[in-house]
């Protein structure tokens, strides 16, 4: 049995998101992904059964990324209006830093057939756990998961895909700091700390 290369395999996953992002899912085949990663097909194989394993493992891993680059930035002794703050600013510099790896997660997780064969997220899984944890603090308000989740990250997309891909500045800035009243206002619970929370 061949050994498995690190290097070799992030040049593959790099492959896919290139190709996925330039020609589509029908579009980047095996033999394709193996010529732009700069190995043979058989190279492919060695870490992926096929390519629809592929394709689902590169996305619960890049999935996963951003939300927990979240959870390693909150800080136990954030007010429930700083931990907002914090979450919408940091996720939309995240989607603006890592934008190809952003387009291939919603390109994928917009695609029925292929997201459907997923499971659900470690990381969303974890950010789900810290909302049921904020409301047993009387923090946030007791409010469905899927609704808070919505609103805070899919806000935050919508945001960077109307102003900040088009290099609105000030409109970017002005509907990030309105998101964040938004939020805050809807979801927490007044005079809220997170200084009981343990992470």
């Amino acid at each position: 049995m061949r050994q498995k290369d690190e290097e070799k395999k992030e040049s593959i996953k790099q492959a896919v998101i290139k190709l996925i992002l330039e020609q589509g899912f029908h579009g980047a085949s095996i033999a394709k992904i193996a010529r732009e990663a700069g190995v043979s097909p058989a190279t492919v194989y060695i870490y992926y059964a096929n390519k629809d394993d592929m394709l689902r493992e590169i996305y619960e891993e890049y999935a996963d990324q951003a939300y927990f680059y979240l959870l390693g930035i909150i800080n136990s002794n954030m007010s429930g209006k700083e931990l907002i703050d914090t979450m919408v600013r940091c996720f939309y510099d995240y989607i603006n830093e890592e934008q190809r790896v952003f387009h291939f997660v919603e390109q994928f997780s917009s695609c029925p057939s292929l997201a459907g064969n997923c499971r659900e997220t470690r990381g969303c899984l974890e950010v789900f756990k810290l909302f049921d944890e904020l409301k047993e603090k009387k923090i946030l308000k007791d409010i469905d998961n899927v609704i808070v989740y919505s609103m805070l990250f899919n806000t935050v997309k919508c945001i960077h895909l109307r102003y900040g891909e088009s290099g609105e500045k000030a409109q970017l800035q002005a509907a990030l700091d309105q998101l964040v009243e938004v939020l805050a206002e809807t979801l927490l619970l007044p005079d809220t700390t997170l200084s009981n929370l343990v992470r």
